[in-house]
């Protein structure tokens, strides 16, 4: 019954561990909520009055969301310093209560102070996130000079509770941080693991859909990856072990991306394309083949479920030598060890899953430290024996990255943001008035928000459209709840809480969530505050309306920086990455001297990410553009496609010059020269319209070399691995110019 029970806990730990990776969300919506709960229960013991309730929950709320630095020495000057901050705002407010013009016009320089404060990094963003909130939260109680002095000391309560929960309460610190990073990619392996055996057995009309389960199985591990490598630098002090994690996290994401590409192949009528992965709305050449019940197919399945297995529990931890041998097989399949008799795309599934459980097991040596080898196989020793020079390999590669030039002036992007979010705050002051004198400020609240974390114009307009969309249905929910609650002070504290969990849950999730369970709760503090009606949660709406066009006529008006503009910008500077780890993995793999290329491959993917947010105005289904649209997602789904192949290459080069198995190639010097030009064809192209450099066709990768090079694929040799990738890549790239319009050419003489 406990083994049950364990394995039931186990099964709920993985599944919120993927969910949550890093318990990020879940820890944010906790702390908050324990500070503003706490912040209550102080001040309820003072006596306070329901305006001090309400603004100590908005502070206590405000010192907590808005420290953003990762190490706890840091978080605590922040809040420190956000403090005199929060009372200069709170009494500067109150004084400038009773002069209208001089109030409104301090609030839009506070505003631009505010935005432009975060050229100064996340301190300089908390403090003017800490300045705006409480100003507006002064303008939302109705803090006058009168009642100043008893405000103050709420907020300087709500601040020492904040204090309380995140550092005694609620603790984070980088390690343990990284830690639950590091079980949520696990869990989140052996789920897409799992996703591609439910694959192999899907039938014709189930087949889209397991489909589309593994793509998203892919890039959430994707995601977790690059979570693990923002955090490797504050979270592990020594940096021999960032890299060695850095490196094992890149080779099991690269080995379950390139199983699943194996199987896809294995389940269509000719080779699957990289893209399958990465398109949404893909399907498998020909639709796939039926799934097909035989004794290489069942083989399959069982290897593929025990290999999950192993991923989610590690051999040291694990009773008798049973997960031993599983591992002994799975890892003698790199070897062509026991192959079932089968076609030649299902054997590479079979070589796959070797490469894969190599990786986890290089996965596990590297997070929990050297196992127990008593039970190994000959093939499970070559690979911890490749494994041990690789790990020797770590320091010797040397960074050379150069420093970029700063914008200045109002190229600037915070400087630019800040003007434009002063213009917009102004014209919604200005319209927020006739609206109602009394409310005016939730107006200027939306056009400060739509502007965080924003930049261009289309984003803006997707993000004021999911604000108003959240808030009108924030709305409804919050003339429900204000029935439900009617004038039961902590029973409406209670539904409040529960709604600042959720919108702090929900916030990376789904803006649109966030915004409606914000109104929600407004809903029940009007009600606290008695000036809940109908007429006041329907004026919210047209604030909120007014204040997003704002935002959005002073982006289009105001230096603005058009979403094509932006996306072309971006997008360059992907292909400007991606040129440099090709360019680099190949010279390594070729003899050259080692370099930071795990660093390099992560900042290729930084930029991508960058980029597909960017084009999300051009992707969101309410675009009117749907030819454009199409070509925006196909665009991005190339361009992960040669991230893919890129890290691929960039992770076998890590591997030179010290693996056992696998030497430089002199040979590869110039097979990538192409790409290359192909590469910045395209860059030159979306940089200057009217650049006439094409991109250019030609032979296949694996002909530029010596004709005495084997065909057939071996996963033991570099340069059949490498050609691969190539030959993939070169594939994307030249993929690319259709859409972007690039000219293409036959390869000359």
């Amino acid at each position: 019954m406990r083994s049950a029970e364990r394995s039931v806990w186990a099964g709920v730990r993985d599944r919120v561990a993927a969910s949550d990776p890093g318990l990020l969300r879940l820890a944010a919506g906790l702390r908050t909520v324990l500070s503003i709960a706490l912040t209550l229960a102080v001040l309820a013991a003072l006596d306070a009055g329901v305006t001090h309730l309400v603004a100590g929950a908005i502070s206590a709320m405000v010192a907590t969301f808005a420290i953003r630095e990762k190490q706890r020495a840091p978080q605590a000057v922040t809040l420190a310093l956000g403090l005199p901050v929060a009372l200069a705002s709170v009494s500067l407010s109150a004084l400038l209560t009773s002069r209208v013009l001089l109030g409104d016009a301090f609030f839009v320089v506070l505003i631009f102070c505010a935005v432009y404060g975060r050229r100064f990094g996340d301190r300089g963003t908390a403090l003017g996130l800490i300045g705006f909130q409480t100003y507006f939260a002064s303008l939302f109680v109705g803090v006058t000079p009168a009642s100043l002095p008893g405000f103050l000391g709420t907020v300087a309560i709500a601040f020492a509770c904040g204090a309380l929960a995140r550092f005694v309460l609620v603790p984070q610190t980088p390690t343990g941080i990284l830690h639950r990073l590091r079980e949520a990619f696990r869990a989140r392996l052996a789920q897409l693991l799992e996703a591609l055996a439910d694959l192999l057995d899907a039938g014709p009309d189930d087949v889209d859909r397991v489909l589309e389960q593994v793509r998203v199985g892919t890039a959430r591990l994707h995601e977790t990856a690059m979570m693990i490598q923002g955090r490797l630098e504050e979270g592990t002090p020594d940096e021999a072990v960032a890299r060695l994690v850095q490196r094992r996290i890149a080779d099991a994401e690269i080995a379950a991306e390139r199983l699943g590409l194996l199987l896809l192949t294995a389940r269509s009528a000719r080779r699957a394309d990289t893209l399958t992965l990465h398109l949404p709305g893909a399907q498998l050449p020909e639709r796939g083949r039926l799934p097909v019940r035989d004794e290489a197919s069942d083989a399959l399945r069982r290897d593929l479920t025990a290999l999950a297995l192993l991923v989610r529990r590690p051999v040291a931890a694990a009773p008798g030598t049973g997960l031993a041998q599983v591992r002994n097989r799975l890892l003698g399949y790199r070897d062509d060890e026991n192959l079932p008799s089968a076609s030649p795309a299902v054997q590479d599934v079979f070589r796959g899953i070797g490469e894969t459980a190599r990786a986890v097991l290089g996965l596990r040596i590297a997070l929990d430290g050297p196992q127990d080898d008593s039970d190994d196989s000959p093939a499970t020793a070559r690979s911890r024996e490749e494994l041990d020079a690789e790990d020797a390999a770590i320091g010797v590669a040397e960074e050379t990255e150069e420093p970029s030039e700063p914008e200045t002036g109002l190229r600037r992007p915070t400087t630019r943001a800040a003007v434009q979010v002063a213009v917009g705050s102004l014209l919604a002051i200005v319209g927020g008035e006739f609206l109602s004198s009394q409310r005016w400020y939730w107006a200027v609240l939306t056009c400060w928000i739509v502007f965080i974390n924003t930049a261009s114009t289309g984003e803006i307009l997707v993000k004021g459209y999911r604000r108003l969309v959240g808030t009108v249905l924030g709305v409804v929910a919050g003339i429900v709840l204000a029935g439900l609650v009617g004038h039961h002070t902590w029973t409406a504290f209670a539904v409040v809480l529960l709604c600042v969990f959720a919108m702090f849950y929900t916030a990376p999730l789904s803006y649109t969530l966030m915004s409606f369970f914000v109104t929600a709760a407004l809903g029940v503090l009007y009600t606290l505050l008695h000036t809940y009606s109908l007429s006041v949660l329907v004026l919210r709406v047209e604030e909120t309306a007014l204040g997003a066009a704002c935002g959005i006529v002073a982006a289009a008006l105001v230096l603005p920086v058009h979403t094509d503009r932006r996306t072309n910008d971006l997008l360059t500077t992907v292909l400007d990455r991606l040129a440099e780890v090709t360019s680099t993995a190949m010279d390594q793999l070729s003899g050259g001297p080692p370099v930071d290329l795990l660093e390099q491959a992560r900042d290729l993917d930084q930029a991508l990410a960058d980029l597909r947010a960017a084009t999300q105005p051009l992707t969101h289904p309410v675009t009117p553009l749907r030819t454009r649209r199409e070509t925006a997602r196909y665009v991005v789904a190339l361009l992960e496609t040669c991230a893919y192949h890129a890290r691929a290459l960039a992770a076998t080069a890590e591997l030179l010059p010290t693996h056992p198995s696998i030497a430089a190639d002199p040979g590869l010097k110039g097979a990538g020269e192409r790409i290359l030009r192909n590469i910045g064809a395209i860059a030159a192209h979306i940089g200057d319209e009217g650049s006439a450099e094409p991109v250019r066709t030609g032979p296949s990768i694996a002909s530029l070399l010596d004709p005495g090079v084997p065909a057939t694929p071996r996963y033991g040799r570099v340069t059949d691995r490498v050609l691969r990738h190539l030959q993939r890549l070169d594939e994307a790239v030249l993929g690319l110019a259709r859409p972007l319009d690039v000219p293409v050419a036959a390869p000359r003489g």
